[in-house]
């Protein structure tokens, strides 16, 4: 199975955040799945870690650091398309993340398995996983 790691996922899966579930852990433990990691998970923690927040939703880690472990952890590394960027528009306004969105169209377009653990971005399709 092809995942796709919600931000979140992606950063508790580096750090063994006790956040992470079981489910999540398993699957992105499994050597039959290809976990993937998109250019929309970078760009979110670059803008978030570059806000300097604190606290438990805070991006402890630059893009740059990101991108190196989730490349020294396997991960694969997967662009924006154009078509993604427009498939965005068509999805219903059930949440107003614009990094959400792009993910949950990129993992539509890409036949991907979106891991997240987020209910309303579960709602959309029911190929995402939530863990």
């Amino acid at each position: 199975m092809r995942l796709l790691l919600d931000t979140h996922i992606a950063l508790w899966s580096l750090f063994d955040d006790p956040r992470l579930t079981r489910a999540a852990r398993d699957l992105i433990l499994d050597p039959a799945n290809e976990v993937c990691v998109s250019a929309v998970t970078l760009w979110e923690i670059a803008i978030k870690h570059g806000l300097g927040r604190i606290g438990p939703n805070a991006m402890p880690i630059s893009a740059a650091e990101a991108q190196a472990l989730f490349v020294a952890s396997g991960y694969v590394l997967l662009p924006i398309t154009p078509d993604q960027a427009v498939l965005v528009g068509t999805l219903p306004p059930l949440h107003a993340d614009p990094f959400d969105r792009l993910l949950i169209a990129q993992g539509m377009t890409e036949g991907l398995r979106l891991v997240t653990h987020d209910a309303v971005m579960a709602s959309y399709d029911e190929r995402i996983i939530r863990v």
